[in-house]
C-alpha cells in the first residue's frame, strides 16, 4: 500500500512508516459507545474476547458490544488498473487469519478483539451499480478547510482493538497483503474518552469537548434494522454507510466559555450527559419544553435540538466521536446509517443554525459503502464485484 505524493513512494516505504509509528508507541486511537464495569485497555492482564470476523454484518461496527477503545482509520485508492474483486477477496482472507491470531504477521501479538472494518468508496460502487447505496459523494459544506487528498477515497481499512500495539501491526500486514494496487491517503489514529452512565442500562464517552456523546442512536435490533443495516439490493444486504470527518477543535474558545455556556451549546449538563429538558440522558431531549416565560429549555440553536433526528426528519445515525492530537486537536468523527441523506439531511439542519459548528474545522472528509459480511464461502466484497477467487 503506496502513500500518496507527489512522487510514489515504495510499499517498502509504507511499511517502514508503519513500523515507526509501532515503535513511536500509538496511544491514540475504535470504541466502545459503552464500557463494562472492569474491563481495561491494553495494560489489562486479561485478553480480550476475540471477535469473529466473519457473519451477516462486518465486525466493528455493533459488534463487539461495548466496542473497542481504539482506532486507526486508513484511506486508499485503488491503482488504475487494479480490480476490486481479488484485491477485497484477499483483504478477507486476511482479515481472518489476523483476527485469529495465525497470521505471523502479527509478530507473536495476540488479536483479543481486534476487528477489521473495510469499505469501498463512490466511484467504486458507481462502477458496480450507479444507482446502488454508495454511490453518492458527500456535498460540500461550510466550515471546511479539506486539503487535497483528504476528501474521498477508494477503500476504508478502520481497524479497532483494546490493545493499541496492534492497530499497526495490522495495517502493516493488510498493507502487505494489498501489495502495489492501492496507495494510501490518509490515515488517522484516534481514542475514547471515559465513559459515564447514561440510562437505561447504557454507558457513554465523553469527547474532547468534555461531553457525552452518542447517546441517540439505533440501540435495540428493531432500530438497528430500520436506520443502520442496508435491506437491499442483495450485493449490498448487510451492510451500511459510513461517513467519516476528521475536525479541528477550538478548544481554547470553548474552554473560556462558562459551564452554563457551555450546555447552552450542546442542550445537555456537562456532567451527566441529562438534557436541559431534565428526564435521564438516554430518554433524550423534549424539544418541546419550555421555561414559564417561553423559552425553550434546550435552546434553539443547541446541537441537541439542531441535530436531532426528529428535528430533521430523518433516521437515526450510530454516532461515535474519537479524541485526536494530530495533525491538530480536535476530532474524528465516525456515523453508520443507511441512507446517506440521514447525514446529509441533519449536517446541512446544523449549517443554518448549531452554536457548536463555530468550534469546529473538517479537515478530511468521506463517505464509504461498508460491505456486507463475508465467510470463507463467499469472499469479502464478491456480491458487488463478482466471486473473483476463494478467499
Amino acid at each position: 500500500m503506496r502513500r500518496r505524493a507527489d512522487r510514489q513512494p515504495s510499499r517498502r516505504t509504507f511499511l517502514d512508516a508503519t513500523g515507526a509509528l509501532m515503535a513511536a508507541g500509538l496511544t491514540v486511537g475504535c470504541t466502545a459507545d459503552s464500557a463494562q464495569p472492569g474491563q481495561h485497555a491494553a495494560t489489562s492482564a486479561a485478553t480480550p474476547a476475540p471477535v469473529s470476523a466473519t457473519g451477516g454484518h462486518q465486525a466493528g461496527i455493533t459488534l463487539p458490544e461495548p466496542a473497542q477503545p481504539h482506532l486507526l482509520a486508513v484511506v486508499a485508492d485503488l491503482d488504475t488498473g487494479a480490480a476490486p474483486g481479488p484485491l477485497l477477496a484477499d483483504l478477507g482472507r486476511a482479515i481472518r487469519t489476523l483476527t485469529a491470531g495465525s497470521d505471523p504477521r502479527l509478530l507473536g501479538l495476540e488479536p483479543g478483539d481486534l476487528t477489521v472494518t473495510v469499505g469501498v468508496g463512490p466511484r467504486l460502487v458507481r462502477a458496480a451499480g450507479a444507482s446502488l447505496p454508495g454511490a453518492s459523494d458527500l456535498p460540500r459544506f461550510s466550515r471546511e478547510r479539506i486539503a487535497p487528498g483528504a476528501d474521498g477515497g477508494d477503500l476504508l481499512l478502520q481497524i479497532c482493538a483494546s490493545d493499541p500495539t496492534l492497530l499497526p501491526v495490522v495495517a502493516a500486514a493488510l498493507a502487505d497483503q494489498a501489495g502495489d494496487r492501492v496507495r494510501e491517503r490518509w490515515r488517522q489514529s484516534a481514542r475514547r474518552g471515559a465513559n459515564v452512565p447514561v440510562g437505561e442500562g447504557r454507558t457513554a464517552p465523553r469527547n474532547p469537548l468534555g461531553f457525552v456523546d452518542g447517546i441517540i442512536g439505533p440501540h435495540t435490533t428493531a432500530e438497528r434494522e430500520r436506520d443502520l443495516w442496508l435491506a437491499g439490493p442483495p450485493e449490498v444486504a448487510g451492510g451500511t454507510l459510513a461517513v467519516l470527518r476528521r475536525m479541528e477543535l477550538d478548544l481554547p474558545r470553548f474552554a473560556a466559555l462558562s459551564v452554563a455556556e457551555q450546555e447552552a451549546v450542546f442542550g445537555r449538563r456537562r456532567a451527566s450527559g441529562v438534557p436541559l429538558s431534565g428526564g435521564s440522558a438516554a430518554s433524550g431531549p423534549e424539544l418541546g419544553a419550555k421555561t414559564p416565560d417561553g423559552r425553550y429549555l434546550v435552546p434553539a440553536d443547541a446541537h441537541a435540538r439542531r441535530a436531532h433526528a426528529t428535528a430533521v426528519g430523518v433516521g437515526l445515525m450510530l454516532r461515535r466521536s474519537y479524541g485526536i492530537d494530530a495533525p491538530a486537536p480536535g476530532l474524528l468523527f465516525i456515523s453508520f446509517q443507511n441512507e446517506l441523506r440521514t447525514f446529509t439531511a441533519t449536517l446541512t439542519h446544523m449549517d443554518t443554525s448549531d452554536a457548536l459548528l463555530p468550534f469546529t474545522t473538517t479537515t478530511a472528509s468521506a463517505t464509504f459503502l461498508i460491505l456486507p459480511g463475508f465467510d470463507a464461502q463467499l469472499p469479502l466484497g464478491s456480491l458487488l464485484f463478482g466471486r473473483s477467487r476463494a478467499a
